[in-house]
């Protein structure tokens, strides 16, 4: 036995990590249960384990402790100003938490972006079910540019407190860490980190890492972008610091994973972790990673908002497992 991510004690079967409410039941109790309340709900046992096996899956902050669910929401997709797209945007902030996602990421580079969270959550009134998360900069080291930002941050996502505030792509670490630091300590922000999206800053990250005592870093990371599983990902094991993963199903800056799977299968073998579509199998291979906090699919659909959702529930591959979806991954032509 072994502790599962978020969803009590699990036994490991077949390569994969599955809970189940019998495995938690001595044949004692199993037999009080029959005695108590019949036959009928001894035959029910099967299906109450198939619930647990679609558990919400969740990873602490090392930081604190907190819980936060698996799969969260990237918006560099969400700078947008027509009915229709701001519709569909509003679905998705009104249906995330109520399939278990709450954490939300976003950055003043994101063009509207931070604007329109800020209006819709406020619209729905769902400010506080959600883990907030943005970014700042400081080009050529200028704090009081920064702080101007960080300002606009709060006032464009409509909140008196952030979550969680990031140096972005590193620009400017080393003045922005102390205003960070400042502001945590005055409580308008929870925690404080960096990200990066390229593997050509992950040696900086490294170096940062060590330098600074972060709570969250972001990094990119999937099953064909492997680099950040090298370091990085040990070392925030090490450091104690939770992690965001960007870029899960690679775009913008890698491949897109999507484009090379097209009109091929999930493999069957896939279901015995509960991926049953290729989003749902390239999210689980992300975040059965141990050190990894939570992924953040750029979403604007609320069809891919469930799929995404789906990955974090239930059942994860295991050190086996990934390392056979990786050989399958590198065998694709």
């Amino acid at each position: 036995m072994l502790l599962s991510p978020g969803i009590g004690y699990v036994a490991r079967s077949g390569g994969v990590y599955v809970s189940s409410l019998t495995d938690r039941m001595t044949r004692r109790e199993l037999l009080k249960a029959g005695a108590l309340v019949g036959m009928s709900s001894l035959l029910s046992l099967p299906t109450r384990a198939a619930e647990a096996h679609r558990e919400l899956i969740t990873r602490p902050v090392p930081a604190t402790g907190e819980r936060l669910p698996v799969i969260g929401l990237g918006t560099n997709n969400y700078s947008v100003t027509g009915a229709a797209e701001l519709a569909a945007r509003r679905e998705v902030l009104d249906q995330m938490w109520r399939l278990g996602g709450t954490v939300i990421d976003t950055a003043p580079a994101y063009g509207r972006s931070e604007e329109v969270i800020g209006e819709l959550l406020e619209e729905l009134g769902h400010r506080e079910r959600y883990f907030l998360a943005t970014k700042a900069t400081a080009p050529n080291d200028d704090v009081a540019a920064a702080e101007a930002m960080i300002e606009t941050s709060f006032r464009r996502l409509r909140t008196n407190k952030i979550d969680l505030l990031q140096v972005h792509s590193l620009t400017g670490l080393d003045a922005l860490i102390p205003v960070l630091q400042e502001l945590k300590a005055a409580k308008r922000i929870r925690y404080l980190g960096a990200t990066t999206s390229s593997d050509a800053q992950h040696a900086a990250m490294a170096d940062a890492m060590r330098k600074y005592q972060l709570d969250f870093v972001q990094l990119n990371y999937s099953i064909d972008d492997r680099e950040a599983a090298a370091e990085l990902l040990p070392l925030a094991q090490e450091r104690g610091t939770a992690v965001l993963v960007n870029l899960p199903f690679g775009g913008r800056r890698g491949s897109n994973l999507f484009a090379r799977v097209r009109g091929k299968q999930v493999p069957e073998w896939a279901r015995e972790f509960g991926a049953t579509t290729w989003a749902q199998f390239f999210l689980k291979y992300v975040i059965s990673h141990p050190a990894v906090t939570c992924a953040i699919p750029g979403t604007t659909k609320l069809s891919h908002l469930k799929d995404n959702q789906a990955a974090g529930r239930g059942a994860l591959p295991d050190a086996a497992m990934r390392k056979r979806m990786e050989a399958f991954w590198d065998e694709l032509s």
